[in-house]
Parts: C-alpha cells; sequence; structure tokens
C-alpha cells in the first residue's frame, strides 16, 4: 500500500529526512517509533504530500504522491490532482483539527458532500454510523468545545474514515490526551486495525505497538535505525541506539 524509495526531506538547510526506504503492506499497521525530532511526523506528512519531497519517490496503492512521470522526469501535480490523491489517505492529527463551529455530526459529513457531492441524507446516515463506530452515537449533536479531547480525536477518526480512505495516517494521536482518555482513542484504533485496515502511526504508546502493530520502525535523526516485528524490535533491540531509546520510554 505504501512504498517509500530514498525519501528525502529538507527544510533549508537542514535535512529531516535522509533517505528513508520501507514499505507497509495492503493490511498492515506500522508503527512509527523514535525521539522528538526524528522526522516520524515530516515522513508521515510526506505521505499524503502535505510536505513536499525533496528526494526519492513514494507510491501509495502503487501509485506516485504529488508527482507524475514523464519520461525519466517528475514533475509535481497541480494542487487539484494533489487534492484527489488525497481522498483515499485520511489522516488523524495531534490536535484534532475540528472545525469548532461545527456538531460532531456536521464534521463527519462536510467533506464527504463538499469534496465527493455526495447527498446530504445519505452522508448523514453514514456519519451517524461512523460516530456510533467511535463510541459517540450519542453526541452527534455537541460542538468541539463541549467534548473532552478523546471525544475530539475519536471525532476526528470517524472524519477522516467519512471519506472511505484505502490508507489511515495517525500523528501521535494521543499525546495531546489526558492519561485517562488515551485508552478510549486506542480502543478505536485497535478495532480499525482488526477490520483490516492500513495504518502507518506515529506513536509514542508501546504497550499498543507491542498489542496491534505488524511491524515497528525506530528513527533517529532522519534514518531508520531499527525496524522489525515489534516484540522483537522492543524486546530485544539490536542496535545501541535503539537500546537507549528504549532504556528511557519503556
Amino acid at each position: 500500500m505504501v512504498q517509500s524509495r530514498g525519501v528525502r526531506k529538507h527544510f533549508g538547510a537542514h535535512e529531516v529526512l535522509r533517505g528513508i526506504d520501507l514499505e507497509v503492506a495492503n493490511g498492515e499497521v506500522m508503527c512509527l517509533i523514535g525521539p522528538s525530532g526524528s522526522g516520524k511526523s515530516t515522513f508521515l506528512r510526506c505521505i499524503n504530500h502535505l510536505e513536499t519531497l525533496s528526494g526519492g519517490t513514494l507510491r501509495v496503492d502503487g501509485k506516485l504522491v504529488g508527482f507524475e512521470e514523464r519520461g525519466d522526469k517528475l514533475y509535481e501535480m497541480r494542487e487539484r490532482e494533489i487534492a484527489a490523491q488525497r481522498r483515499d489517505i485520511g489522516m488523524v492529527f495531534q490536535r484534532f483539527n475540528l472545525f469548532p463551529h461545527m456538531t460532531a455530526l456536521a464534521n463527519v459529513m462536510e467533506a464527504p458532500i463538499r469534496v465527493k457531492g455526495e447527498k446530504p441524507a445519505a452522508a448523514k446516515q453514514r456519519a451517524l454510523a461512523l460516530l456510533e463506530r467511535v463510541g459517540l452515537d450519542g453526541k452527534s449533536g455537541a460542538y468541539p468545545a463541549m467534548l473532552s479531547g478523546g471525544q475530539q480525536q475519536r471525532v476526528a477518526i470517524a472524519r477522516a474514515l467519512a471519506m472511505e480512505p484505502k490508507l489511515m495516517l495517525f500523528d501521535e494521536p494521543t499525546s495531546a490526551l489526558d492519561p485517562e482518555l488515551v485508552g478510549e482513542v486506542l480502543d478505536v484504533m485497535r478495532e480499525l486495525a482488526q477490520s483490516g485496515m492500513t495504518m502507518v502511526v506515529v506513536t509514542h504508546e508501546m504497550g499498543f505497538a507491542r498489542e496491534v502493530g505488524d511491524s515497528l520502525v525506530f528513527m533517529d535523526q532522519g534514518v531508520i535505525v531499527e525496524s522489525g516485528a515489534p516484540r522483537e524490535v522492543l524486546g530485544n533491540p539490536q542496535r545501541e541506539r535503539t537500546r537507549a531509546f528504549l532504556s528511557k520510554v519503556l
């Protein structure tokens, strides 16, 4: 579902990603871990072209993201074409990013109606079903300010699912939450994984990575230091840098 080849990204003279090679299979849950500033979130944003690559290629479901090939050269797509690609890639941010002036229901309905041209009645029916799926069937009329952080994040997940994506990206979805609210978001993500959704998750929740992840990638200073099955990487890391990081977080 995701194929990254030599992906680089720099901001001015600062190189944030220094040649990322990885693949995410259809239905796989890949967890990205690493210290702050290691490039995890930047890589996630490159997958849906919220950041433009400085080098290398990214493909989602076999198609180049953000670029098209003409001969042996790559040309960046127009914004409308990039937006069309993003319909297949759901993204859940650390800070929810809900529309504050819209109810939970309206937040979930908005993109299918505006972007895909769905009829409001059909969009509403599916939005209500999605809110029920994430455990918020009684909160459809609530505005974001009336919801806890965990509830807001579950609305954000429902909103991303409303576009029926092939791939879901999660950028530290629980790091802005109070500790007692983390579990309710992870439960929704667990259910998504069990349903077969392909997911790339930047996370600090090692228990979730061990239990739900199919693969685990440890990044530091813009490179992949170590990767493998979560239980193996967490239980028996092979690299000294990985051991040093895990000794602080486990």
